[in-house]
């Protein structure tokens, strides 16, 4: 029986790190709108289980906003999302959708009229994981 829950315990492991779990990995190369403007800005820190790099800038046209990760790069892990958070290590988060790619110029929609002075990281996150690979605090 302890063999049994072991041998199950492995397979539950291997079975949620499979490769299509993972993020593509191409170079993408989205842009924001010419007429947005840019309101925040900041450039990604690694967080403990990944090397992240680049710039997450905030675009602001008319009510609505958009999140760009400007030459970005980060590891590959499972399940990665990109969330617009209280915290760097997210608690207190708005979900933008699982990670596109990760390298290049991506572009996230941000819903509603968040409080950037409440919502002021960008965390890329496994969500499968909880943990964190790296985050960007805007100014």
């Amino acid at each position: 029986m302890k063999n049994l829950s072991l041998l199950m315990l492995v397979l539950v492991f291997l079975t949620s790190c499979k490769k299509d779990k993972e993020a593509p990995s191409q170079t993408l190369n989205e842009t924001v709108d010419s007429s947005a403007m840019l309101s925040h800005s900041g450039n990604f820190v690694s967080g403990p289980f990944g090397t992240t790099t680049g710039m997450a800038e905030v675009y602001k046209q008319g009510s609505t906003y958009q999140l760009k990760l400007a030459n970005f790069n980060v590891n590959n892990g499972p399940a990665l999302h990109v969330y617009l958070s209280k915290e760097a290590m997210p608690i207190n988060f708005i979900d933008l959708g699982s990670l596109k790619s990760t390298m290049g110029n991506q572009v996230y929609p941000i819903p509603s009229m968040p409080n950037f002075t409440d919502y002021k990281y960008i965390s890329i996150h496994c969500v499968d994981y909880n943990h964190l690979f790296g985050y960007a605090l805007l100014n």
